[in-house]
């Protein structure tokens, strides 16, 4: 068997092997989770080297329809994605089992397996060969990972998970669909190529209105005004908003926008078409926009989930400004978000279990009970802020050096501004755990669970050390560089 069946089909064996251990103990099941994530993460490193080699591992498992195949192919942004979200399973199942057994969550059986099932989607989205492979395995991720949005079964929540549901499929049926369709129709292909498939195929405001039937049909990348369902989902526990926002569902929507980019359209073909131009403005508000909500929340996960959405559209921004320097600031922000934000979800989450504390105000004085759950925090925003030496720093030097290499004066004021409005909603809170004393009456605690405690010391090195070790990263997509120059 291939490496990429292989990959794919690890998770599913198992999500089996969690329903049927959970039969004889829930250690059997965490046991099977964690050898599960282990092993999707040496199948997947382990194409790394073929990868530098300049192979592109390649699968068809068969014809759908005359010209349509379930074809698969690795690439360097596929790789990338796949690299970091085996390797980022394994430190949230860690997590998860702190965190689940500490809440007593009900239903972890079903948790664990969804988990594992949203995995598989995932590998079948970042080694998708054609649109239709990954439109198939981008819905198999929405719907696998609803039972987890709707974990606690409460009528708030269950409400709350039907949005995401409805926004993520009303999108990607009603826009994503039609595009794939009208892109099969004009290029006669939905093959993913190097240099695209469209130029000579399409011409005018089409192309503008193709794009813009990809970008917001791609719901899980989150551009306003199709954000919605991530702040809703917030109702998930902990694990599985970690999951949302660093492991999979949105690093599946940045990923799609910044492949079709790359892959669908060429980014010399949008570079020199006038109507694709409107991407960069749609982005750039969104992360203002965004930013400016998240100042104003004082519940911390809603914080979080649009310091998401913000942090998101740099991606779909450095993407779009169709320069070389940027590309690769797309694809190391990726991985910067991945580690800084999943960070600070994990310390949310230990937040939670050990003082059952949710709000902002509540924070006070917190560092010095929780001082490793904050000190990861701490690393984690300021990786969202910038600041070196953390891996949020490398990715906006790319991405801003690749605004300037392009002369996109909206990109770089909106990095400048997003980012003094960063630094003020997260710096108070930094400030406030750390510096202001806690209010007299308050819960005797400490720290989370030992596991959680790890999984999110774990994450804040990753933050840290992504800092001084991105050399594998960018030799990684300046192949998707050369590629995009082809």
């Amino acid at each position: 068997m291939s490496a990429i069946a292989l990959a794919i089909c690890v998770p599913l064996v198992t999500a089996v092997g969690i329903q049927l251990a959970a039969r004889w103990s829930d250690n059997l099941r965490e046991a099977v989770t964690l050898v599960g994530a282990a092993t999707l993460a040496w199948v997947v490193w382990g194409m790394l080297p073929d990868l530098f080699a300049g192979e592109r591992p390649a699968l068809m498992l068969g014809e759908l329809m005359p010209g349509v195949t379930l074809a698969f192919e690795v690439e360097p942004l596929g790789m990338l994605f796949a690299a970091l979200a085996s390797g980022l399973w394994i430190i949230n199942s860690i997590y998860s089992i702190g965190y689940m057994r500490g809440n007593k969550e009900k239903k972890q059986t079903r948790f664990y397996t969804c988990f594992a099932l949203a995995l598989a989607a995932t590998m079948g989205i970042a080694f998708a060969g054609n649109l239709l492979t990954l439109f198939l395995f981008y819905e198999m991720l929405t719907l696998s990972t609803f039972p987890l949005v709707s974990h606690k079964g409460d009528e708030a929540t269950v409400k709350s998970a039907r949005v995401y549901l409805s926004i993520l499929l009303c999108t990607s049926i009603g826009l994503l669909l039609p595009a794939i369709i009208w892109t099969y129709h004009v290029a006669g292909t939905g093959d993913f190529t190097a240099g695209g498939i469209l130029e000579g195929n399409i011409s005018g405001a089409d192309v503008g209105l193709l794009l813009a039937l990809f970008v917001f049909g791609v719901g899980k990348a989150a551009v306003m005004p199709v954000h919605r369902w991530l702040p809703a989902a917030m109702v998930a526990p902990t694990p599985v908003s970690a999951l949302l926002h660093a492991v999979a569902v949105v690093k599946a929507g940045v990923f799609t926008v910044t492949k079709v980019i790359v892959y669908v359209f060429g980014v010399d073909f949008l570079f020199a078409t006038p109507s694709a131009g409107w991407l960069v403005y749609a982005a750039a508000f969104t992360i203002i926009a965004a930013s400016l909500v998240a100042l104003r929340q004082q519940n911390l996960k809603r914080l979080l989930a649009y310091s998401t959405v913000a942090q998101l559209s740099y991606v779909v921004m450095a993407a779009a400004v169709l320069k070389p320097l940027a590309e690769i600031g797309a694809a190391i922000h990726m991985v910067a978000h991945a580690f800084g934000k999943i960070t600070l979800f994990f310390a949310a989450g230990a937040i939670y279990t050990a003082a059952k504390k949710t709000e902002l105000h509540q924070l006070r004085g917190i560092g010095r009970r929780m001082p490793w759950t904050m000190a990861a925090f701490t690393i984690g925003a300021l990786s969202m802020i910038g600041v070196p030496p953390t891996g949020g720093f490398v990715s906006k030097w790319y991405i801003l050096a690749g605004s300037f290499q392009a002369d996109n004066l909206v990109a770089i004021f909106t990095i400048i501004i997003s980012t003094v409005l960063n630094a003020a909603y997260f710096l108070p809170i930094i400030f406030m755990a750390w510096f202001v004393d806690e209010p007299p009456g308050g819960k005797e605690h400490g720290e989370a669970p030992p596991l959680v405690v790890l999984a999110l010391s774990l994450t804040a090195l990753l933050t840290l050390g992504f800092f001084f070790f991105n050399g594998p990263v960018i030799q990684l997509e300046q192949q998707l560089v050369q590629e995009m120059l082809r």
